[in-house]
C-alpha cells in the first residue's frame, strides 16, 4: 500500500498542495492535494513533474572543504571561526548572508536571528529582493505594514481582474486556470492585461494594452486623474481612512491624457476603454507580478496602483484589491521573519527604536541591528571591494540570477570566505566556494512555507536524508552555537523555530502590527506535524473568520490611515544608438530559475529546450537575423549568445530572453550577465525588464543538433545548449570553424568507443553531415550537421534513443533525420504533461477539432495542469484563419 504524504509545492509563490506517494519500492510520484485551498488539486507542469527531479545526480553529498571531504564538525568550526575572526578584526558588517525565498521558514528565522539579533548587523538579504521588494516597500509606504490585503478568491468575484507586468498563465499557472474558470462560468467578467509583449496570457484579456517598458506609472496616474474627473472616488472612505489624497491628487493632475498616450504608446481608444471598464466597475482586482516590481521606478509603480484602489474604496472587499503575486514558495515567508536587509522579524521595522528594543528583548540577544544592511545588488558590490570578508550564500545561485553576474561572480572569487550551501554540487556559484555545505532538498526537509494569499503550509519530509545532508536551520543553529550563542538556538526541531517564530509575532503586539500567528505559539510537535494550512493573521484566542484587510481602514501607520503616495512617471526609454533595443528578461512556462532542479527532467525540457530571444520580425530583418539563427545580445556588462525566435507577439524594438539558463545548460546564455545593476532606489530591486542592448546575427561555419545516450562532455562548440531527453540528452550546436575529424568529436564528446563504427554520410555540396553511432540494437549518439540551422525532426530524432535498431532500415531513417510515413512526427512539445507535439495537435483540428475542449478529447492535451491551453487555443485560431484563407 503507497504511503501518502501531504506537502507544498517548492516553485512560484502560489503554494499549490502536492501528496506525495510513496510505493513499497520506493519509487515516488506526486498529484496535486483537492483540500488544500490554493490549489484545489491542480497541478501546473512544473508541479506534477516533481517526481523527476529527486534523484541524486549532482548533489552535494557532503561538507567539502577546498574541494575535499570533510566532516561536520571540522565545516561547522571553520565557518564559526572565520566569521568570528572578521568580526573582531572589522566589525559586524564585515560580514554576510544571501539567502533565498527556497528556505523554509524556519531556515529564514533562524538565519535573521543570528544576523541581526546576535552578530549584529542587518547584512542578510535574499534572492527575493529580485522578485518582490519592490511590492514590500510600496505597502509598507502606503499601509504602514507589507500587508497583502486579498485572496486568490477575490480573482473568482471579481468583475475585473487587471493583469500588470505579469504572464499569470505561465508564472502563476494555476491561479491562471482558477481564473479562467471563473471566466468561463461567468463570461462577463472582464480581463486586462497589461505587458508591451503579447504572452499567453494576453489570450484570456478582452483587453491587451501592449505599453511601453516602464510606462505602468502614467498609466496608472492618467487612470488616477480619470478616476476623479468622472466622480468615480470614494469620498467617504478617502476622508475616514487615508490622508495625502489632495498631493497623489496634484501629481496626477500634471500629466495629461495626451502625455499619457506619448509614454504608454497606447491608442487613445484602448486608453479610454481601460479606463472607461476600471471606474465603472467595483468589483476590480489588480495583480502585478515581476513586470511591475523589477524595474527603476517600481515602488512607484506599486505606488501608483495602491492610489487607484485607495481613491475608489475598493481594497479589502470580496473581489476587489491590489494584489502583488510574488514569485517564490517562501517569498512571503522570508518576508515575515525579517529576511530583507531592510526589516525585522515579525513585519517589525529596523529603523523603529522600540520595535529593535523590542525584537531584542524578546530574544535576550546581546546586540540587534540598529540600521539596515546592503542590499543584493549593494552587498555584492561591497563583496567585490573587500568591505564584505566573509559570505554565506544559501540555496539560490547568484552567479546566474543577479545582474551584472560576471562581475558577481568575479566579486564571490575574490572574498577571503565563501560558503555555500546548496543541495548541488554543480551550479554556477559553488566552484568558487572556499566551504559547500550539503543542504536538504524538497522531499527532504521539513517545515513551513506562506503563498501569496499569506497562506501558511507545511512541507513535509518523506525521503530520508542523503548522506551528510543536513537542514540549512540545522547548520545555522550549529554555527550559532560555536560562536557562542548555544542557549539562544538550542532548537531540536522544526517545530520549536517555528514556535519562537510565532510567538514574536504575537509580543507586546495588542493587534498593532498585521502579522500575528500567536495562536500557534503553543503548538506541540505532533500538532505541527499534522497542521493544515491556514491564513494570517490568527492572533491568541481569536477565532478568526476574516481574511482580508483595510476594508473599514485600520492601516498601520501610527493614526491607522493609509497614506495615497505622489508619484511621477519616470524617464523610461534606456536606449541609444549604440544599444537601440530594450532587453525584458523572464520566466518561461516549464523551467524553474536557474534550472538546477527543473533542468533535471526531460518531460520540462522538452516544450523549449534551449534559450533563444523573442524578435519582432522586422527588427531580425533589419540585424540580419534569420528564423531559428543565433543572435548576440550585447550591453556593456556583457554578452550572451541565444537562438532566434521571430514572432509578432514581441513589439517592435524590444527583445525577450529568459532567465534560467546558466553555464550547465549553455555555452554563453546566462542572460543576467547583460543586465545593469541598475535598482530601484526605495525597494533596492534591480531593473530587469528595461534594459538597453545592442543584437546582432552570430554566424556560424556549421550549425548542429544532436542525441546521446550518456551526457555530452567537453563540450568543443562556439554555440551549444544541452538539455535532458528521455533515454538521453538533445544537443544544439554551431561551430565557428569546420572540424576536420567529426567522428573523432564525437568519440570525444560523447564517450563513444573506438571500435564501434559509424553509419552516416556526408553531402560536400550542400554541407550536411550526419553521424549515427549504434552498440547493439541501441543507439548511442547521432550527430546531424548543416551550414543553416539543421531542419531535423527532433522530437522523434530523440525518441530514437529508446528505440530498437535492429531494422537496419530504421538506422537509415535515423540517418536521414526524419521517420518513416507510418512513424509521424508529432512536432515541437505544446503539452509537457502528455508529450503531445504541435503536428499532432494540427492533424486533430484538421480531422475536425475546433476547441481546446475537442483537441483535449482527442489526445489529453491541456486537460491536467493546463498550462499549455493558451498555445493550444493559438494553434487552432492559425490553423483556422489559414484553412479561410
Amino acid at each position: 500500500m503507497a504511503e501518502e504524504i501531504k506537502t507544498t509545492c517548492p516553485y512560484c509563490g502560489v503554494g499549490c498542495g502536492v501528496i506525495a506517494k510513496i510505493a513499497d519500492d520506493g519509487n515516488v510520484s506526486v498529484m496535486g492535494d483537492p483540500d488544500h485551498p490554493a490549489n484545489f488539486g491542480r497541478l501546473c507542469s512544473k508541479g506534477s513533474a516533481l517526481a523527476e527531479t529527486i534523484d541524486l545526480d549532482g548533489r552535494l553529498l557532503h561538507p567539502e572543504i577546498a574541494g575535499r571531504r570533510a566532516g561536520w564538525d571540522e565545516a561547522l568550526d571553520l565557518v564559526a571561526q572565520r566569521f568570528l575572526d572578521a568580526i573582531a578584526e572589522h566589525g559586524p558588517d564585515s560580514v554576510a548572508f544571501y539567502v533565498s525565498g527556497q528556505l523554509l521558514t524556519e531556515d529564514y528565522y533562524v538565519a535573521n536571528k543570528l544576523m541581526k539579533g546576535f552578530i549584529g548587523s542587518a547584512n542578510i538579504d535574499t534572492n527575493s529582493r529580485l522578485c518582490m521588494s519592490s511590492s514590500v516597500a510600496g505597502h509598507r509606504r502606503a499601509f504602514g505594514a507589507d500587508t497583502v490585503p486579498g485572496t486568490y478568491e477575490d480573482l473568482e468575484l471579481a468583475d475585473l481582474v487587471i493583469l500588470t507586468g505579469s504572464n499569470l498563465a505561465w508564472c502563476h499557472p494555476v491561479i491562471y486556470q482558477r481564473l479562467a474558470a471563473a471566466k468561463a462560468a461567468r463570461p462577463g467578467m472582464k480581463v486586462v492585461v497589461i505587458d508591451p509583449r503579447r504572452t499567453m496570457t494576453a489570450d484570456i484579456a478582452d483587453l491587451h494594452l501592449a505599453i511601453r517598458p516602464d510606462s505602468d506609472v502614467a498609466l496608472f496616474l492618467g487612470l488616477f486623474e480619470h478616476l476623479i474627473a468622472n466622480n468615480a472616488i470614494d469620498q467617504n472612505y478617502v476622508a475616514e481612512h487615508t490622508n495625502g489624497f489632495a498631493e497623489a491628487f496634484a501629481s496626477a493632475s500634471g500629466v495629461s491624457f495626451n502625455e499619457v498616450l506619448e509614454l504608454t504608446g497606447l491608442p487613445a481608444m484602448q486608453l479610454r476603454e481601460f479606463y472607461r471598464l476600471f471606474a465603472a466597475t467595483e468589483k476590480a482586482v489588480t495583480c502585478y507580478s515581476q513586470g511591475v516590481n523589477q524595474s527603476s521606478s517600481g515602488t512607484d509603480k506599486v505606488n501608483a496602483i495602491i492610489n487607484c484602489h485607495l481613491a475608489t474604496g475598493r481594497i479589502g472587499k470580496p473581489g476587489m484589491g491590489p494584489f502583488s503575486l510574488t514569485g517564490q514558495p517562501n517569498a512571503m515567508g522570508g518576508r515575515e521573519v525579517g529576511g530583507l536587509a531592510n526589516m525585522l522579524a515579525a513585519h517589525m521595522a529596523i529603523e523603529s527604536a522600540q520595535d529593535r528594543d523590542r525584537v531584542q528583548r524578546f530574544w535576550q540577544s546581546p546586540a540587534i541591528a540598529e540600521r539596515p544592511g546592503l542590499k543584493a545588488v549593494d552587498m555584492f558590490k561591497a563583496v567585490g571591494d573587500g568591505r564584505i570578508k566573509a559570505l554565506w550564500i544559501m540555496a539560490t545561485n547568484p552567479v546566474v540570477s543577479l545582474p551584472d553576474a560576471d562581475a558577481v561572480k568575479a566579486a564571490i572569487r575574490a572574498c577571503p570566505f565563501v560558503v555555500v550551501s546548496d543541495i548541488l554540487k554543480t551550479t554556477d556559484t559553488a566552484p568558487h566556494a572556499h566551504l559547500l555545505l550539503p543542504s536538504l532538498g524538497w522531499g527532504e526537509k521539513s517545515g513551513t512555507v506562506t503563498n501569496s494569499e499569506r497562506r501558511i503550509s507545511r512541507q513535509r519530509s518523506f525521503i530520508d536524508a542523503p548522506g551528510d545532508a543536513r537542514a540549512d536551520w540545522w547548520q545555522l543553529a550549529e554555527v550559532a552555537r560555536r560562536m557562542g550563542f548555544a542557549d539562544a538556538f538550542a532548537f531540536a526541531s522544526p517545530s520549536d523555530i517555528f514556535n519562537e517564530h510565532a510567538a514574536l509575532s504575537a509580543f507586546e503586539n495588542r493587534g498593532n502590527r498585521d502579522f500575528d500567528i500567536g495562536a500557534y505559539a503553543r503548538i506541540d510537535k505532533a500538532a505541527y506535524d499534522a497542521m493544515t494550512p491556514f491564513q494570517w493573521p490568527q492572533p491568541v484566542g481569536d477565532d478568526r473568520t476574516v481574511t482580508r484587510f483595510f476594508a473599514k481602514g485600520s492601516f498601520f501607520h501610527p493614526d491607522r490611515k493609509a497614506r495615497f503616495v505622489p508619484v511621477e512617471p519616470p524617464a523610461s526609454d534606456r536606449t541609444s544608438a549604440d544599444y537601440p533595443f530594450t532587453l525584458n528578461t523572464g520566466r518561461i512556462r516549464d523551467q524553474w530559475h536557474t534550472m538546477t532542479r527543473t533542468g533535471k527532467s526531460a518531460r520540462l525540457s522538452a516544450h523549449i529546450a534551449e534559450p533563444f530571444a523573442e524578435l519582432h520580425p522586422r527588427d531580425a530583418m533589419e540585424i540580419g537575423v534569420g528564423n531559428a539563427g543565433l543572435v548576440e545580445i550585447e550591453s556593456p556588462q556583457g554578452k550572451a549568445v541565444v537562438r532566434a525566435l521571430i514572432t509578432e507577439r514581441q513589439a517592435r524594438g524590444s527583445i525577450f530572453v529568459p532567465m534560467h539558463w546558466n553555464d550547465q545548460f549553455a555555452a554563453k546564455a546566462r542572460i543576467d550577465a547583460v543586465v545593469a545593476p541598475l535598482t530601484d532606489p526605495f525597494s533596492g530591486q534591480p531593473a530587469s525588464k528595461n534594459v538597453a542592448v545592442a543584437a546582432r546575427p552570430l554566424k556560424a561555419a556549421r550549425y548542429g543538433f544532436a542525441v546521446s545516450a550518456s551526457k555530452p562532455q567537453s563540450l568543443a562548440a562556439a554555440y551549444w545548449a544541452l538539455a535532458k531527453a528521455d533515454g538521453g540528452w538533445r544537443l544544439e550546436l554551431a561551430f565557428d570553424h569546420a572540424v576536420e575529424d567529426w567522428c573523432g568529436w564525437c568519440r570525444s564528446t560523447f564517450g563513444i568507443p573506438a571500435e564501434i563504427e559509424p553509419l552516416g554520410y556526408a553531402d560536400r555540396q550542400s554541407g550536411d553531415l550526419r553521424l549515427a553511432f549504434f552498440n547493439g540494437t541501441r543507439l548511442l549518439a547521432a550527430l546531424f550537421l548543416a551550414r543553416e540551422p539543421v531542419a531535423v525532426a527532433r522530437s522523434w530524432a530523440i525518441s530514437q534513443l529508446a528505440a530498437d535498431h535492429g531494422d537496419l532500415r530504421k538506422r537509415f531513417a535515423l540517418v536521414a533525420g526524419r521517420p518513416g510515413a507510418d512513424k509521424p512526427d508529432p512536432g515541437a512539445t505544446v503539452c509537457s504533461c502528455f508529450a503531445v507535439g504541435v503536428n499532432q495537435i494540427v492533424a486533430a483540428v484538421r480531422g475536425g477539432c475546433r476547441s481546446v475542449e475537442a483537441v483535449g478529447k482527442e489526445l489529453n492535451a491541456g486537460t491536467n495542469c493546463g498550462s499549455c491551453r493558451a498555445e493550444i487555443k493559438g494553434i487552432i485560431d492559425g490553423c483556422l484563419a489559414a484553412a479561410a484563407e
